[in-house]
Formats: C-alpha cells, structure tokens, sequence
C-alpha cells in the first residue's frame, strides 16, 4: 500500500533538479552553437526578438566569465521560446548542408585532378557519372589545363576546369 502511495506522491513532484539541470545545460549549448551562425543564417531562424538580440550581444562580449553568465541568459530566454527542438534541426541542417558543400568541393577537386593527370579516359568516366556536362567544352577546359600544367604556369586554366566541374555535379546531385 506504501509503495503505491509512494509512486503516486513521485509522480507529483514533477522532473528531478538533475534533470532540470541536464535541460538547462541542452538549452545553454543550444546557445552556444547559435552564437557561431551568421547573420543571415541567425535571421532565418524563427526565434524572439528577445534571444536574437541575446545573441547579437554576446558576440560583442569579450571576457570569458561575462560570456559564461550571458550564455546562461540565453539559456533562459530559450525556455521561453515555442519550440527549442526545432531551432536546433534548423541548425543541424545549416551544418549539413555545409557539409554537403565541402564534399562536393572535394568532390570536383579529385575529378580535377584526375582528368588533368590521367586525360580522356577520366573525362569519359565523368561523362557517364554526370551526363548533362557539355564533352566539348570539359575536353577543351581539360586540354587547356594539362597545358597549363605542362608549362608549370598557372593561367587559371585548372581554376575554370573546377568551377565547370562543380556546377556540373551541383546539377547532377540536386
């Protein structure tokens, strides 16, 4: 009969003050990774004018105690936003996509790189992975770069290839 009593009584007494604890620290590194967004990315973010300006704030902060105590400020107003859960899979997916970005970049590098040392074989191989590249004009970019590199000048020639190649696999992957 206590036992019963007991889990009842437990039940009333709401989350533990560790656990109240652990959410504030959730929302405080919440914050944290809030600070390092740009501004655009920050102004997309559906969030109060309130933590906005929180944020803004404590960019400005340089000491490190002060920084700590505005962060747990900016913890507090983050309990008081709609939905905490969602401004962070907003930046999650701002990290993503960044991600994103420098596998394609590195993506278009080791094509680059292979079509300059190895020649038409790789161009072949790249027509068949990305077929709406132009032939003609990633033969002529290819050629113009192994010139380039031939001559062990730097023209730019290599410069363009990649920037032709990574539109091409930008249109591809989308």
């Amino acid at each position: 009969m206590t036992d019963q009593f007991d889990d009842e009584f437990q039940d009333d007494l709401g989350p533990s003050k560790s656990q109240l604890k652990r959410e504030m620290h959730a929302l405080q590194d919440l914050g944290k990774r809030m600070l390092d967004l740009n501004d655009e990315q920050l102004a997309t973010l559906s969030i109060s004018e309130t933590l906005k300006a929180a944020i803004i704030e404590s960019r400005r902060i340089p000491q490190r105690e002060a920084r700590r105590r505005h962060l747990q400020y900016i913890g507090k107003v983050l309990r008081q936003e709609d939905d905490p859960e969602a401004i962070g899979r907003a930046i999650d997916a701002f990290h993503a996509g960044s991600e994103e970005h420098t596998r394609r970049h590195h993506l278009a590098e080791r094509w680059r790189d292979r079509m300059i040392s190895e020649g038409d074989k790789v161009v072949g191989e790249f027509i068949d992975y990305c077929p709406s590249a132009d032939v003609q004009h990633l033969r002529n970019l290819v050629r113009n770069a192994r010139k380039e590199v031939e001559k062990g000048k730097n023209t730019g020639q290599a410069r363009k290839l990649f920037r032709a190649l990574r539109e091409w696999i930008d249109d591809a992957e989308q």
